[in-house]
């Protein structure tokens, strides 16, 4: 009796867990070793299976002589330090409200709001500010005595930059709301045992609520850097990789060499490139979190 309820347990849990594994197989697993397997083709999607030809490596060869691929693979690493001042910004602001905000359900939709935000509708906010010559932005910046303020997006020097704040100004909401959550956690006894050991406001953050905080900081950092790697929406509607390819990053290049130049395997090989990269910034923070994370 107890045997056959315990399969019919398990007979449950499968039933439950079948939906979630069969996407996971049909829209991930299988997907992925496609795209492993096209990797080291030769063809475009619109031609037919039998027109697909094994070329080996020379994909692989052929990016590391990629000027634009080399480009774009750079872009993508500027992007990275947007995650770490995302992090410090969403982390003050969070202590602030924490300890000095009454209203801190209102402040946190009033942050949040950009998270949720259409990204269409971002980026044309933001084209609209960081327009060159009738942009509020420049507008200000004139006003105060500024003779040549930047051209931001249209401007090869700034315009990863300017994309760079949109996404820190974006992120910082989701941030927010979870480092607040674990600041809530913190038990008051801590500080306050602090506080009699003669520990300073400094102090205190430094000694406690850094450390307490530092599995949350892990969290978003991994999350916030898979998340800068996959960078797609916000870039290909707000400049679309220009002005010169200077904001364009790999999964934009992929785009279009996939869907634009009709070139799947090609395409397939950077897909592969940015996994490893993903994978390997996730392995090292895995093995670094040791070191600085307090669980």
């Amino acid at each position: 009796m107890k045997i056959k309820k315990e399969k019919e347990e398990n007979l449950a849990g499968y039933i439950f867990v079948a939906p979630m594994m069969i996407g996971l197989i049909v829209l991930t697993i299988v997907p992925a070793l496609i795209t492993f397997i096209l990797s080291f083709t030769q063809w475009s999607f619109i031609a037919g299976i039998d027109k697909i030809k094994f070329i080996g490596f020379q994909n692989y060869v052929k990016l590391f002589d990629d000027p634009l691929f080399g480009i774009s693979f750079r872009n993508n690493i500027i992007l990275l330090l947007a995650v770490p001042i995302q992090l410090i910004v969403a982390l003050a602001l969070s202590v602030i409200i924490d300890k000095f905000v009454y209203l801190k359900g209102l402040m946190k939709v009033m942050f949040f709001m950009p998270y949720i935000s259409s990204i269409v509708a971002v980026a044309i906010v933001f084209q609209l500010l960081f327009h060159p010559s009738y942009g509020p932005v420049n507008q200000t910046l004139n006003a105060l005595g500024m003779a040549n303020p930047p051209k931001w997006l249209a401007d090869i020097h700034y315009a990863l930059p300017s994309v760079m704040i949109i996404m820190v100004w974006i992120g910082i909401g989701f941030c927010l709301i979870v480092y607040l959550a674990a600041l809530q956690s913190i038990p008051k006894e801590l500080y306050e045992a602090a506080e009699i050991d003669g520990a300073g406001s400094w102090k205190r953050f430094w000694k406690v609520t850094l450390p307490l905080v530092s599995p949350t900081t892990f969290f978003l950092m991994v999350t916030g850097l898979i998340s800068s790697f996959k960078s797609f929406d916000i870039i290909k509607v707000l400049t679309d990789g220009g002005p010169s390819n200077s904001t364009s990053v790999v999964t934009h290049y992929l785009y279009n060499t996939a869907f634009e130049g009709l070139k799947t395997g090609y395409a397939s090989s950077m897909a592969l490139i940015l996994f490893g990269c993903v994978m390997l910034i996730t392995i090292v923070q895995l093995y670094g979190q040791k070191k600085w994370v307090n669980y």
